[in-house]
């Protein structure tokens, strides 16, 4: 196999430590459940396959692209490990949700800020997004197959966590049935159905970068309508 070119490896090598911060982070989610040594293995090939692909006339840089693709890489190692319980397996499916969620948003940040633009925006922009990722969090744990077959609940699941994932679960259906006709297809075959976000994006003919800020717009939206019910 060739060696990949001197830039490539130039990035890779420079931005490894990222690797390690990343799968500390991650690893803190799941405590003793995984290796943080298997989990920096996951993520340096992530790191390797984001030096490869990485295209810097986006006009993102570099590590900020990388940490996406560290974290989802690490991400998919441990959601392969057929070893961990199914809360576990729960844990990682919002994990990727949140990540999916980021990675739409770095889609658009690619595009100019709007003229004006203050770091008070900045600041409303940063907010929106972490309620944006807690919300996918939120809908990938309520829509866990336990909890979109509605079973009683599980050896370590309390019947109130099984009643409060019911209730989220059906506030979910009723705001994802309001969503614009694409965004409510895309967020039912993703998270209730549990197809791949490229396999729904091939069969809406849809480019992967555009399903997936639709997909962070869509989970914008579940935010905002969640709360106005909360509230």
């Amino acid at each position: 196999m060739p060696e990949d070119p001197p830039e490539v490896l130039e990035r890779f090598h420079e931005t490894l430590e990222l690797v390690q911060i990343v799968a500390r982070q991650v690893a803190r989610s799941f405590g003793q459940s995984v290796e943080v040594t298997d989990l920096e293995s996951y993520g340096r090939e992530g790191l390797l396959n984001a030096a490869r692909r990485f295209d810097a006339e986006r006009g993102v840089p570099f590590r900020a692209y990388a940490n996406y693709r560290v974290r989802g890489a690490i991400i998919d190692g441990v959601r392969a490990d057929a070893r961990l319980s199914r809360r576990m397996h729960e844990k990682t499916r919002a994990l990727q949700a949140a990540a999916t969620t980021s990675e739409g948003t770095l889609e658009d940040l690619q595009a100019p800020s709007p003229a004006g633009s203050t770091a008070a925006d900045a600041d409303v922009a940063l907010s929106s997004q972490l309620a944006s990722m807690a919300t996918a969090m939120a809908v990938a744990m309520a829509t866990s197959s336990d909890a979109s077959q509605e079973t009683l609940a599980s050896a370590d699941e309390s019947p109130e966590e099984a009643t409060s994932k019911a209730e989220l679960l059906e506030l979910v259906r009723e705001a994802v049935a309001e969503l614009p006709d694409q965004e409510s297809e895309l967020v039912r075959r993703h998270y209730f159905d549990g197809e791949r976000l490229d396999h729904v994006a091939t069969s809406l003919g849809l480019s992967k970068s555009w399903v997936s800020r639709l997909h962070t717009r869509a989970v914008d939206r579940l935010t905002r309508r969640l709360r106005s019910v909360a509230g």
